[in-house]
């Protein structure tokens, strides 16, 4: 059962918490939850005073995927062949994840699998719980890594990682995917959202617009030549030039101070 509390967002200063509220049912996803995620994280990106967002789980489990109770029982998310036909990926999480503009962290909290995952490699940062599981178990349930999962860990692992762990369909504990740059750190659980939090707000601190250009244009060289990159990031340079940041990150330094940003 669906309700409009299965994900939640709170808000610590200038950082955005969006959280998977299904405890019960390891934060699996469910129709209902794919908009709500969307939203909330659109709603963030959109908040000119949320600077970074921290993606975590509430209970034991980050995401455990999709919700193969219901699938089985013929009312899960693949089961409705016109569902599937009419989905707009413009408007799915991964893709709506892989455009926002604001700097997001996974705080892996417990298990990550399938569709879990592949949102946790969404995210710009990733830290784990050290008795976080991250599971490639794809092929193990008749299906592949659909939400940018082929796309993304190659990426992260290089081709003949990404490939022994998708095809092996292997579980990782959360200090083997810090020695293949899978997750950023590793923590005790109670030290998991102190740390992240601490991260996000050292991010929030620095000028928000240089840092959404920052991604901007780390996203895009991963498609484009060297020349094209230098190019866009000159262009994304000029209009940052003539800011009120700009002028108190010059003036902050020259005075040996903290500079204070307001995005503008």
């Amino acid at each position: 059962m669906s309700d409009a509390t299965e994900i939640t967002t709170e808000h610590d200063g200038h950082v955005a918490i969006i959280r998977f509220n299904r405890p019960d049912a390891m934060n699996t996803i469910t129709a209902v939850m794919l908009d709500q995620l969307c939203d909330h994280l659109l709603a963030a990106d959109r908040n000119r005073g949320v600077r970074c967002i921290v993606l975590t789980g509430v209970g034991r489990a980050f995401c455990a995927g999709l919700d193969m109770n219901a699938q089985a029982e013929g009312t899960g998310l693949l089961n409705n062949p016109s569902t599937i036909a009419e989905l707009d990926l413009r408007y799915t999480p991964p893709t709506v994840l892989h455009n926002l503009d604001t700097p997001t962290i996974a705080a892996i909290n417990g298990g990550a699998a399938g569709y879990g995952l592949d949102l946790a490699l969404g995210c710009d940062i990733r830290l784990a719980a050290r008795s976080a599981k991250l599971s490639v178990a794809f092929a193990k349930r008749g299906i592949l890594p659909e939400s940018g999962g082929t796309w993304l860990l190659p990426r992260m692992v290089g081709y003949a990682k990404a490939a022994e762990l998708a095809f092996t369909g292997r579980t990782l504990l959360a200090e083997e995917a810090a020695t293949y740059g899978i997750v950023n750190s590793v923590f005790d659980n109670d030290q998991l959202m102190p740390e992240a939090m601490s991260m996000a707000h050292e991010i929030a601190a620095n000028a928000p617009l240089a840092v959404r250009a920052i991604k901007r244009m780390m996203r895009m060289s991963e498609t484009e030549t060297f020349e094209q990159n230098v190019h866009h990031v000159f262009l994304q340079l000029l209009p940052l030039l003539r800011t009120n940041d700009f002028t108190e990150g010059i003036n902050a330094y020259l005075q040996r101070r903290t500079p204070v940003f307001e995005g503008r």
